[in-house]
C-alpha cells in the first residue's frame, strides 16, 4: 500500500475537512485515518491516505492540495510515506 501524510494548519473555518476530502475523492485517494484539533482559533489536521488506486500522479495530487491551501490561507503539506519515514527514522 502506498501512503501519504497530509498536514493542514491555519485559521479555523467552515469546510476545511470537507474540501480536503473532496480533493481526495476526486483523485480516487482513500482516507485511512484523520485527526484534527482546534486550538483557540487554529485548525490542525493530520490525514493518512492510501494513494495506491489514485487516478492522478503524486505530484498532481500534491499540487491540488497546495492550491487548496493557498486559496484558503492554510499551510498544506503532502508527504509521501517513504519521505515521512526517512525523516523520522532514529
Amino acid at each position: 500500500m502506498k501512503k501519504t501524510v497530509i498536514t493542514i494548519i491555519g485559521k479555523d473555518n467552515y469546510g476545511i475537512i470537507a474540501k480536503a476530502s473532496a480533493i481526495c475523492a476526486e483523485c480516487n485517494i482513500n482516507i485511512i485515518d484523520i485527526t484534527q484539533s482546534v486550538l483557540e482559533d487554529m485548525f490542525v489536521m493530520v490525514m493518512l491516505t492510501n494513494i495506491a488506486a489514485a487516478n492522478c500522479s503524486f505530484g498532481e495530487f500534491s499540487d491540488k492540495m497546495r492550491a487548496f491551501g493557498e486559496a484558503n490561507a492554510l499551510d498544506v503539506r503532502v508527504m509521501h510515506e517513504d519521505i515521512f519515514n526517512s525523516m523520522h527514522r532514529i
